[in-house]
């Protein structure tokens, strides 16, 4: 909705090129939001934009928006040019996307305004969580009107979603409401819930495979950057592949990286997001050093 209300004050040919945004408060889905916008600059080939975005008179999301215009880089022949490519498969070809007419999603997940695919994890058996990767193919159900500028805003709405939770898939944390050495004890229909949602995630189809490992305390955004490459080229309507990985986490906090390709390769977004990782602390032993019976 920033990018949308700042592309609003800018000329038809300026397309949106990059974002930062810091999430600051937490917003409320029963009030109104009133977007703010200001020109910060008007130039022949960039205008920037910072947006706030406020409930109650207080600011809970800002982000400052650059927009590009078309053309303005010059001739082809006066750039230079490269870009990733799609990734391969394990046969050794690029990755292909779900069919069109896809609709194998679990009832838990057809839910919200984007199609997901199930999540792969690539490296899985890794012992360092910074060499493992996930992927997953995503689109806006539907389809999406209003031009490119549409789409783009589409495409920054979903690069949010799984993002910081790429940690909780790298290290194998646990995420549920309930201890992993429960699902035993859980009603049959609640087991087979836990169990699509722990597969739809990329984390395997036994739960009970996490017993022992680490339990997520506290999990948040706190700031996300989109570079969108192509934005002429972008269609959040037909599939995207989001390619995640970690290079670093510690100090309560980790930094993920998000490539966005489109459906015929094209890489058409980087994405970084830095959030709040904390686990559930150890209980703590009883007085006197001994762990309590009751």
């Amino acid at each position: 909705m920033c990018i949308a209300a700042g592309q609003r004050t800018v000329p038809d040919d300026f397309d949106v090129h990059s974002c930062h945004c810091y999430f600051l408060l937490a917003g409320s889905g029963e009030l109104p939001i009133v977007f703010h916008v200001e020109r910060v600059r008007d130039g022949r080939s960039f205008a920037t934009r910072t947006v706030q975005a406020r409930q109650k008179g207080r600011c809970i999301f800002t982000t400052t928006v650059s927009f590009v215009r078309e053309g303005s880089s010059g001739s082809p022949g006066s750039q230079v040019a490269h870009a990733s490519l799609m990734p391969r498969g394990d046969d050794g070809q690029p990755l292909r996307p779900p069919p069109d007419d896809f609709d194998g999603e679990p009832e838990l997940v057809k839910q919200g305004p984007f199609q997901s695919h199930r999540i792969d994890v690539v490296n899985r058996g890794s012992e360092h969580a910074h060499e493992k990767k996930t992927r997953q193919w995503l689109r806006a159900r539907g389809t999406i009107s209003g031009g490119r500028q549409a789409h783009a805003a589409a495409l920054a709405y979903i690069s949010d979603s799984y993002f910081i939770g790429t940690v909780t898939r790298i290290h194998r944390l646990w995420r549920f409401p309930f201890k992993a050495d429960e699902f035993d004890k859980l009603p049959a229909d609640l087991q087979h819930k836990v169990r699509t949602l722990h597969d739809w995630e990329g984390l395997g189809n036994d739960p009970r495979d996490m017993v022992g490992q680490p339990v997520i305390g506290m999990m948040v955004s706190l700031d996300h950057t989109i570079y969108f490459h192509e934005p002429r080229k972008v269609r959040a309507d037909e599939w995207m592949l989001n390619e995640m990985e970690s290079p670093w986490s510690g100090d309560g906090r980790a930094v993920v990286t998000q490539k966005i390709f489109g459906k015929d390769g094209t890489l058409i977004a980087t994405c970084v997001q830095e959030g709040i990782i904390r686990l559930q602390e150890p209980p703590k032993p009883a007085e006197g050093g001994k762990e309590s019976k009751l």
